[in-house]
């Protein structure tokens, strides 16, 4: 079974490693900020053969077959809209971006992990509403007590984050690299500085 080409994008480092293209949705924003909606070049180039997506932009680097020469497109926009997913599926990766990565007992940025609020062995189940994000030493303090046994507190409550929510908190943890041509897209509704 072949998958949808415009929903699925690169995930992993040693693909874009060289020359990745930011894909855009047909309204101009990118199709996830975080993980930052990215294809190898290969694939940028590919989808415009095929005529799915217009270049918008270009890398001065090029390519070359025995016919011709192409500049490496750094941004791409799909011709057809992908309509943004409403229910944010619960995943450890979306957990720990609604808690912004940060342990919800001490707010640490330390090895995270994630804790059941009301143990399992209490009948807690697994669910937004119920897991946080937290460090290894909180986990390991707090077992399979109560946060009032354990003398631990919240620093806000579980609840499941909207897809929204979710993309606008992506926003806040950029990726190691962003290319220069990508940044009208990636930050078009902020402030102008003077």
């Amino acid at each position: 079974m072949e998958r949808d080409f415009r929903t699925t994008f690169t995930r992993s480092a040693g693909a874009l490693r060289h020359h990745p293209a930011l894909v855009l949705n047909a309204d101009y924003r990118p199709l996830s900020y975080y993980p930052l909606s990215l294809w190898p070049w290969q694939d940028a180039i590919k989808a415009a053969f095929l005529d799915r997506v217009d270049i918008v932009a270009e890398y001065d680097e090029v390519v070359r077959s025995p016919t011709m020469t192409l500049r490496i497109p750094s941004v791409v926009v799909l011709k057809d809209y992908v309509q943004p997913r409403k229910r944010v599926a619960f995943t450890r990766f979306n957990l720990f971006l609604r808690d912004e990565f940060l342990c919800q007992y001490c707010g640490d940025r330390g090895e995270l992990t994630f804790d059941h609020v009301v143990p399992r062995a209490s009948g807690g189940r697994t669910s937004w509403e119920n897991v946080v994000a937290a460090c290894a030493p909180c986990n390991l303090r707090k077992g399979s007590k109560s946060l009032t046994r354990a003398g631990m507190s919240l620093r806000k409550p579980p609840r499941r984050p909207g897809a929204q929510e979710l993309l606008n908190l992506g926003r806040k943890f950029p990726p190691n690299h962003l290319h220069e041509s990508w940044m009208d897209f990636l930050y078009w509704d902020a402030e102008l500085q003077e």
